[in-house]
């Protein structure tokens, strides 16, 4: 799915139905709105608020069109799996969000960068695939050390915080900063 295309018709879909989205859109959504990677992605993660029931039905209905005209959709494109995230951003994260997206019906903001960022490097610790991601926010040495300790925080692993640290250490190198 390419992001930018397909939220464009979702927000002529949105308008016939007279329906509104104003949301948070985090991950390669969010990245690929604000041009930081070309990447298609697989879906669009909302951090909040909670869809409402009408543009949930919303989001499968679009998918099913799409998949008809033989575009692979998934009913839930547009979802609020990151939700719980927002219970553990720094408290004030709303007020650094920015715009990605706006349109006739739909507005997507974003997190402020270092708050994205942050989710980012989680997600490169936790999971092992943003770092592409991680390479394109081109973060500098000092932004890194500024994510070390929410991103450190996230986990009680005991051994968390040293993988954090040689991943993190392993980004840097990446980017070609002294470590």
């Amino acid at each position: 799915m390419i992001p930018r295309r397909t939220i464009e018709a979702f927000d002529l879909h949105l308008a016939a139905l007279g329906l509104r989205l104003d949301a948070v859109v985090i991950g390669g959504a969010a990245l690929a709105l604000l041009d930081v990677i070309t990447r298609e992605t697989r879906d669009f993660d909302i951090l909040a608020p909670a869809l409402e029931p009408a543009v949930s039905d919303a989001v499968r209905a679009f998918a099913a069109v799409q998949r008809s005209l033989g575009v692979p959709l998934m009913d839930d494109w547009l979802n609020n799996g990151p939700m719980q995230l927002g219970d553990v951003l720094p408290a004030d994260w709303r007020l650094r969000v920015r715009m990605a997206y706006e349109g006739a019906a739909v507005r997507l903001d974003t997190l402020g960068r270092a708050d994205l960022l942050s989710t980012k490097v989680f997600a490169l610790c936790d999971r092992g695939t943003d770092l592409a991601d991680c390479l394109a926010l081109a973060p500098t040495a000092e932004e890194i050390a500024e994510a070390l300790p929410w991103v450190t925080y996230q986990d009680a692993n005991p051994d968390w915080p040293a993988h954090v640290a040689a991943t993190l250490a392993d980004l840097q190198r990446r980017l070609g900063h002294d470590v």
